[in-house]
């Protein structure tokens, strides 16, 4: 069997000689051969395979250390393990876009005040979280005032004190007086300070293990609702008579439907739907989801825990949402349709609407 010399081969795989000296160090695509008296590598056809696999990985942007895992898996595993790769880049891009757009909303938006047509808008809005009728005690903490939104899911032994101290972290914002180009600071020291909020609560020790919270709020601006979403609640906007999911879950089933591992059906039923991959909490990603939407008169929000979002069908959430005019009743209407159906866990829920500011 003839070798090539690393030129050769680097030419037909793709890669530089640099690139390949690199890739043997590092024990990825070790040559053939090498010459004991030059040192020189030489490698053997049937090496260029795993090479030009090597530079097409490289060229996604997958990191050395996964390149080696998935050379090492046969071709069906090793398509998914890229595959997997692929959906997390794509779910970082997205947290970065949705980043990108809040800056330019941000730092393009004109405040409607000096309009002369523009007319104020402002929110009215309800909160309720209950126990449900199988939990022993409530972890949830649903927060509404003028303007604050918040829905936070404690989980572990300090749950409860944990959601608390991440919507009361939030609560501080909102009587403060937000300058026009500071409210992407304010939003991320208001998340800075949940983080330590929860951790105090949370405490030390072996009984503090496990202990955090989701967060998911929305400060309204006067036109504008800020968003700021960890976990798995959920906010929905109903506009015009469509309802739209506008968070992402953050759990381990839903990264494995962005990964196309399981279908939306697969999901609603899978053991480990309420895995988190992102709280606030010990040792949790809690990098938040971030950005601005623009309000229109006649909006509807509802922010909600999982309680009410996996046991009631969106379509029986549209409902009440679409056909009950007070969010004090579609509050208590909604947590009623999720203890109708066993009410497995706490839920909490708020509604805010839109409309013109009285004057």
């Amino acid at each position: 069997m003839e070798l090539l010399t690393i030129g050769t081969f680097a030419k037909a795989s793709r890669l530089s000689p640099k690139a390949l000296r690199l890739y043997d160090e590092l024990g990825l695509l070790t040559p053939a051969r090498v010459d004991p008296a030059t040192g020189y590598r030489l490698y053997a056809p049937e090496q260029l395979d795993q090479a030009r696999l090597v530079a097409w990985l490289r060229r996604l942007g997958m990191p050395l250390a996964r390149i080696q895992q998935v050379c090492t898996l046969e071709a069906g595993p090793a398509a998914e393990e890229v595959r997997a790769f692929w959906a997390q880049v794509e779910a970082d891009t997205a947290a970065r876009r949705d980043l990108a757009t809040f800056l330019i909303d941000h730092l393009s938006w004109k405040d409607p005040a000096v309009s002369a047509t523009a007319k104020p808008l402002s929110i009215r809005y309800a909160a309720l979280s209950d126990t449900g009728l199988v939990r022993e005690s409530n972890q949830d903490t649903a927060y509404a005032g003028p303007r604050l939104l918040a829905v936070a899911d404690g989980y572990g032994s300090g749950g409860a004190p944990a959601s608390a101290a991440a919507v009361d972290a939030f609560k501080s914002i909102e009587a403060d007086s937000i300058p026009a180009g500071n409210l992407l600071n304010v939003l991320e020291d208001a998340i800075d300070q949940a983080k330590q909020a929860v951790h105090g609560v949370s405490g030390v020790g072996p009984s503090s293990e496990g202990a955090g919270t989701t967060l998911t709020a929305m400060l309204w601006t006067g036109s504008q609702l800020a968003l700021v979403h960890i976990g798995d609640c959920r906010v929905y906007l109903l506009r015009d008579g469509e309802l739209l999911q506008i968070t992402h879950d953050h759990t381990m089933v839903q990264s494995m439907v962005d990964e196309g591992r399981l279908s939306p059906e697969e999901a609603a039923s899978h053991p480990q739907r309420s895995l988190l991959i992102r709280a606030v909490g010990q040792g949790a990603d809690s990098t938040p989801d971030t950005r601005l939407h623009d309000a229109q008169r006649g909006d509807r929000y509802l922010l909600c825990s999982d309680g009410l979002s996996t046991v009631v069908p969106t379509e029986e959430i549209r409902r009440v949402l679409t056909g009950v005019g007070e969010p004090e009743q579609a509050v208590r209407e909604l947590i009623a349709l999720a203890n109708g159906v066993g009410g497995p866990d706490n839920v909490s829920c708020v509604v805010a609407d839109v409309m013109e500011l009285q004057q």
